[in-house]
């Protein structure tokens, strides 16, 4: 049971690797477009935001894939990955209420109240502050060895195909570009091994 979700989870990070690898790529020959993706131990689910055809997305699917597989495996890691968001978020929110917390033990109060909240404000947001300095090379370094895989090993993309967008991918759509058109498309890459 250990061993099946070993391998699982090494699969979903090498997935994830590859996406970000794809988005490098794209990034690389296109300015005008985003991206979002998730990724399990199947493939990953790649939701492009803009003007990119098919034949873009799965051409650079199989150059990540080959640049990869010939070493390049810092392009597993993304700096506008999930988890460095969700580290700067965690990081930002921690800092600023033990910020709080402090002031509140520092004034005695059993709670917090408008005294505790005004006088802690600014040692708060200097927390907040530093929090989102550190949080970048610590998200980056948490998205490398734990959420990610540079290393494909003998996985190959099966193929890419092209998928009706999600809601979700609809919700993005109408967050990024409020009010405007904003293309999207979105594809299912599919791997083995």
């Amino acid at each position: 049971m250990l061993d099946k979700l070993q391998y699982l989870v090494s699969r979903t990070r090498r997935n994830h690797g590859l996406e970000h690898a794809t988005i490098h790529v794209l990034s690389e020959k296109h300015k005008q477009f985003s991206a979002q993706g998730n990724s399990d131990f199947r493939g990953f689910h790649l939701n492009i935001y803009g003007d990119l055809s098919e034949e873009d997305v799965s051409s650079a699917v199989h150059e990540a894939h080959s640049r990869m597989k010939n070493g390049e495996r810092h392009l597993a890691v993304h700096p506008n990955c999930g988890t460095v968001l969700l580290t700067t978020a965690a990081l930002g929110v921690l800092a600023s209420q033990s910020a709080f917390s402090l002031e509140q033990r520092r004034q005695r109060r059993p709670n917090m109240d408008f005294s505790v909240f005004f006088s802690g404000l600014p040692s708060a947001v200097l927390a907040g502050v530093l929090a989102l300095i550190v949080s970048r090379p610590v998200g980056l370094a948490i998205q490398e060895k734990f959420t990610t895989d540079g290393d494909l090993q003998d996985m190959e993309v099966v193929r890419v195909r092209k998928i009706q967008p999600s809601v979700i991918t609809r919700l993005f759509q109408l967050l990024l570009a409020p009010g405007k058109s904003l293309d999207v498309n979105a594809y299912h890459v599919e791997t083995n091994g």
